[in-house]
């Protein structure tokens, strides 16, 4: 078992079966809200490791979709300005166990790292539609932070 800090989209329902997922595994999850938390550039870098900036950002995100922000097209400095400027645009769910910090929730990579109970439905990145007014938070995302 794990200690995770989990920084999500309230409301999210992807973020809700990603940290259902972590639960079931026998992670014990510290929930924080990836908007309301105070970002800088040196405590955020870590969680993209060597990845390649365009993977920094949620895919799903309405600029990202709409193709106003191309972060393909963007230096490391310029997208961490626009990341800071507006958290949603970052790739969610950023983890952390120890020091290990890990942005995205790729499935097979995190079973590698922390353990994921086998069996389990299919869990991918963030909210399949963020615009979707029926997204509704799940009960710990209401509180600031939770533990079990």
């Amino acid at each position: 078992m794990a200690h995770v800090t989990f920084w999500g989209k309230p409301g999210c329902a992807g973020n809700a079966k990603q940290m259902a997922l972590l639960r079931a595994s026998g992670h014990q999850l510290d929930v924080g809200d990836l908007s309301a938390e105070s970002w800088t550039a040196q405590r955020l870098r870590p969680f993209f490791g060597d990845t390649p900036v365009k993977v920094w950002f949620n895919t799903s995100a309405p600029k990202v979709k709409r193709g106003e922000l191309r972060p393909e097209t963007l230096t490391e400095a310029d997208a961490m300005q626009l990341l800071l400027a507006e958290p949603l645009l970052i790739r969610r769910p950023l983890l952390q166990c120890g020091e290990t910090t890990v942005a995205g929730f790729e499935p097979d990579r995190i079973a590698a790292w922390i353990g994921l109970a086998s069996g389990q439905p299919s869990v991918g990145e963030g909210c399949p539609r963020p615009d979707m007014p029926s997204c509704q938070p799940p009960l710990e995302a209401k509180q600031e932070h939770t533990s079990e």
